[in-house]
């Protein structure tokens, strides 16, 4: 019989994978002091700007990491991502535009009265190095280089088999003995697959080029700050009809383009003078000085997990969603779902929380990145209401395509109609670039949210809620922001909350909450808001919302470490300790 091999190391957390999900993750767990060490395939971090569209939830979530400062100082902020441009060419005829990314005056108060974080545009390739190294500062560790091979679960822990890349040794290969396993190894996770997690949609269903290049585009494009450029060539691609992306990385002399291809076919041949004359075409100049910096094929896919999870095993990114990057959701919902799976773990694996609390991440999670798998495909099908009000569907003749295209801009009921189509087409487009719902109003129905009669949900009665964030301190709801007082400063409800542990908000009667044992242990923060407190309510509004929802001034709303409310109560009750001990038992699978 072989003798058992011994790990080489051993951790409470082995996490696969450097991306956003992995490395939020690391994050995570380094801040909250869960011991932990990431393996990653890759010998270094992402060098292409990837995902970049950092939205306001992540914002609070990176704030409440400690690096939101970081992020703010590298990215591009919001004023200078906001102008869609349909197109058909950056130097070519403009088509229309849409406000997006919560720059409309409308939607930008939205976001404002949503949020105490503002979005922004930020390239993987920046915010992986942000996370990772703030990760490592404390206490992180990372081994590049290393793949994941398999993993074998037990009854007390997971033994990860990796192996050393950089080596051809025997040694090169080795098993690492952790508590938990966290796959954040991308879309074509071999975590989830040896974790069986079962899966739901299509993959491959289109294919796509990205190029990323140097070229100074200001005199086109300064005028009308963006990201995104959409550029329709009739006669271009497949089928007649060419619509390409040109997105900006840093303004605005780095960009990426996106084009696409017959997956049927594979990809083209990505030689310098093709690259090269794409990027020419989609701009207009023939002549324009390009530095190509790197090109990569990737495919469109409609795919997401039912679980994401089995055992001590767990997913989250990409590995568990797959999407095409419509809405800029992808790096968002990745680094939110290792969010809200690290405070379980470290809860779970102090001795606060039981083991059961671990199924709440699916029940949690599962149905939000659905929804954005779901979405961000919506939105590429979305675009051919602008195809079919420039008249280009239904025919691959480009000449005709021209045409019909020029035909808008004629005089008669024809033309104005074409028009009104063509407006109506480009508006509806908010529901990718400025989808404020989709970011914000995630509800959670799990175990670890415990439901009440008060008032009910007003998202039930909201007219979209794809679009519109509506505030409420529903159990489930991410705690809705207000602005309160302390010390002298402006404080967030959303700020206040967090920091790995629960909040309790109360009134200046609900001071009897403080004697539960789970407030004295730190494992609850006891936050009362009033007049003469610590934390005032300067305007009123935060007294104002719980009034409206039936909470009064001796109620409370407990706030978990993810920002989500855990329960409310409308009074205190005759033993508050009592109370918020079987609510915390119930929340954390205590019992």
């Amino acid at each position: 019989m072989a003798q058992e091999r011994p790990p080489a190391a051993t951790t409470d957390v082995v996490v696969v994978g450097s991306g956003p999900a992995g490395a939020a993750m690391a994050l995570a767990l380094a801040t909250l002091g869960v011991d932990h060490l990431v393996v990653t395939r890759y010998d270094s971090l992402a060098a292409e700007p990837r995902a970049h569209i950092t939205n306001q939830r992540t914002m609070e979530v990176l704030d409440d990491l400690g690096v939101a400062d970081a992020v703010i100082a590298q990215a591009t902020p919001q004023d200078l991502i906001g102008t869609t441009t349909f197109c058909t060419a950056i130097t070519g005829e403009e088509l229309g535009r849409v406000r997006s990314w919560g720059t409309d005056p409308r939607s930008h108060a939205a976001h404002v009265l949503a949020s105490p974080a503002r979005i922004c545009d930020m390239p993987q390739n920046l915010m992986e190095p942000v996370l990772v190294n703030a990760a490592t500062a404390r206490g992180s560790r990372v081994r590049y280089s290393t793949e994941y091979l398999s993993h074998v679960v037990d009854d007390d822990g997971v033994t990860v088999t990796v192996r050393d890349r950089a080596r051809s040794d025997e040694g090169a290969e080795y098993d690492i003995r952790a508590r938990y396993l966290y796959g954040a190894d991308g879309g074509r996770s071999r975590v989830a697959e040896a974790a069986g997690l079962p899966m739901r949609g299509e993959m491959g269903k289109a294919g796509s080029l990205n190029i990323v290049f140097r070229a100074d585009l200001s005199p086109w494009v300064a005028h009308r700050p963006s990201v995104l450029y959409w550029v329709l060539q009739p006669g271009s691609d497949v089928g007649g009809i060419g619509m390409g992306v040109v997105r900006m990385v840093r303004p605005w002399n780095e960009w990426l383009t996106i084009w696409g291809y017959d997956v049927a076919d594979g990809p083209p041949d990505l030689s310098e003078e093709f690259t090269t004359g794409l990027v020419r075409r989609l701009v207009g100049v023939d002549d324009l000085e390009v530095e190509v910096l790197g090109s990569s094929a990737w495919t469109v896919n409609h795919m997401a997990a039912e679980h994401y999870g089995s055992g001590r095993v767990f997913c989250g990114g990409d590995a568990v969603h797959r999407h095409p990057p419509s809405n800029g959701l992808g790096s968002n919902t990745s680094i939110q779902d290792s969010f809200n799976l690290a405070w379980k773990l470290a809860l779970v694996l102090r001795g606060d929380a039981g083991p059961a609390l671990l199924d709440t991440y699916t029940a949690e999670r599962a149905p939000i990145g659905r929804q954005v798998v779901d979405r961000a495909n919506r939105s590429i099908a979305e675009t051919g209401r602008i195809f079919d009000a420039l008249g280009v569907s239904g025919t691959d003749d480009p000449a005709t395509m021209r045409a019909n295209m020029d035909a808008r801009k004629d005089a008669g009921d024809a033309a104005e109609k074409q028009r009104r189509a063509l407006r109506e087409a480009v508006r509806f487009k908010a529901y990718e670039f400025d989808a404020h719902g989709v970011e914000l109003n995630h509800r959670y129905v799990s175990g670890a949210v415990v439901p009440d009669d008060l008032a009910p949900d007003p998202l039930a009665t909201v007219e979209d809620p794809e679009l519109t964030y509506v505030a409420s301190t529903t159990p489930g709801a991410r705690v809705p922001h207000v602005w309160l007082g302390l010390t002298g400063r402006d404080v967030s409800t959303v700020q206040l909350a967090g920091h790995g542990r629960f909040t309790l908000f109360t009134g200046p009667g609900g001071q009897a909450w403080g004697t539960a044992p789970d407030v004295g242990s730190g494992l609850v923060a006891l936050v009362v808001v009033g007049p003469g407190q610590d934390v005032e309510d300067p305007y009123g509004e935060w007294a104002g919302m719980l009034e409206a929802e039936g909470i009064g001034d001796t109620g409370a709303v407990l706030v978990r470490p993810d920002h989500h409310v855990a329960a409310r109560f409308a009074a205190l009750p005759d033993d508050p300790a009592t109370t918020l001990s079987t609510t915390l038992d119930r929340a954390l699978s205590r019992t």
